[in-house]
């Protein structure tokens, strides 16, 4: 896949994914991917629906935790966090550009 960001051994983020890359995640080692986008912030993309159905398909743990750009509140940070710890292996995080997700992964470093 393109433009994965590795950030830890364990932890990645990257843009929006499509449904028919999920079997090449869970082929590359990841076990969980988490959302961080709404459904509907740009046409064309693929609904949490969409994702978590072929994430299942995969074998692949799948989340939404969406967050409006600059937005994050306190409730967010906690559950991706839950989300990030409790993985049983590698986590893709992702949005429209990668740079929410990374934030949110900065958020709960420290």
């Amino acid at each position: 896949m393109q433009d994965i960001k590795h950030i830890t051994p364990d932890f990645a983020v990257s843009p929006q994914i499509a449904p028919v890359q999920l079997a090449d995640l869970k082929a590359a080692g990841f076990t969980t991917v988490i959302c961080n986008r709404p459904d509907h912030e740009d046409a064309g993309q693929p609904s949490f629906a969409e994702i978590k159905a072929a994430a299942q398909v995969a074998g692949l743990e799948a989340f939404h935790i969406p967050v409006t750009p600059g937005q994050a509140t306190r409730v967010d940070v906690v559950a991706f966090d839950t989300a990030v710890t409790t993985a049983q292996g590698k986590v893709l995080a992702y949005c429209r550009t990668g740079a929410r997700a990374q934030s949110l992964f900065a958020a709960i470093q420290g």
